[in-house]
């Protein structure tokens, strides 16, 4: 079957974006944020225990991000004055509300990331999607200021209903779609697509080919380098408090940071605001 969710559009047939203030590049990070149950098999450093319940070394490592590794981060976006766009489970905000509280607090964007990363959202029939969907944006609305904007499924999953299903809750952009450099229309009414940066996800980099921190800081610098050249488009930086926030990678996360946030030609921004401002723009 074809995809009928968004239509074939070279880029050289659309004019770059053009940023506020004249920048050439839209920056932002995806922060990662997530919980993961104790007896399931999740995201893990070592194979050796990987399917073992319970499973006290990779559950343990998950479980640095959110006790140590996203404060880390947090002191580094406060130093350099970037909001992070917040990819959360909403069972985040019943085991971590610290997080929660000093996230809001620093006016982050907020993006639905599912209920935990322990549930795929895949392959859910209609019914069992739309009381899934409902749980979860119940628990945003009982903390946030308001409901998040933006989705982004647990490992990018998605059924074919979930566009439907998001939009008719409010959610107003996606990630899941990693198929362009620049913002696109979704043929789902009232949703657009912002690019996520896949290939220099923390986790594909680290943990699926166990590059060094050296070598992920030379990646990323190299991918900003060719985006900011092009100019109009959008850097995403995702990002897991459990893989960059250890402190022999989180040296060269830091060093990308910097990097980024002090070129004069870069708007470092949220995905909010970029679907603020491209939507109007994006051609029907």
């Amino acid at each position: 079957m074809d995809n009928t969710l968004y239509d074939y559009s070279p880029i050289t047939e659309r004019p770059p974006i053009e940023w506020p203030g004249g920048k050439k590049l839209a920056f932002y990070v995806g922060l990662n944020i997530e919980h993961f149950h104790i007896d399931k098999p999740a995201t893990s450093s070592s194979s050796v225990t990987a399917g073992f319940v319970p499973d006290p070394m990779n559950h343990g490592w998950r479980d640095y991000g959110t006790r140590v590794g996203i404060w880390r981060m947090m002191k580094l976006f406060d130093e350099v004055g970037l909001r992070a766009s917040a990819i959360t489970n909403s069972e985040v905000c019943t085991h971590y509300p610290q997080i929660i509280e000093a996230a809001v607090a620093r006016n982050w964007a907020w993006i639905a990331h599912g209920q935990t990363n322990s549930i795929m959202q895949a392959n859910m029939d209609e019914a069992t999607e739309v009381a899934f969907l409902d749980q979860l944006f119940a628990h945003f609305d009982a903390v946030l200021p308001a409901r998040p904007k933006g989705w982004l499924g647990p490992a990018l999953t998605e059924t074919f209903n979930t566009p439907r299903l998001l939009q008719e809750r409010g959610v107003q952009y996606l990630l899941d779609w990693n198929a362009d450099d620049r913002p696109f229309r979704l043929n789902q009414p009232g949703l657009i697509e912002i690019p996520y940066g896949i290939d220099i996800n923390d986790i594909q980099v680290f943990v699926g080919k166990a590059v060094t921190g050296s070598a992920y800081e030379e990646m990323v610098l190299d991918h900003f380098e060719v985006m900011l050249a092009e100019g109009g488009g959008v850097m995403a930086l995702p990002v897991h408090p459990f893989v960059v926030g250890q402190p022999y990678r989180f040296k060269h996360f830091a060093n990308v940071i910097r990097t980024i946030t002090s070129h004069p030609d870069v708007w470092v921004t949220t995905t909010d605001d970029i679907a603020a401002h491209v939507t109007p723009l994006l051609p029907n």
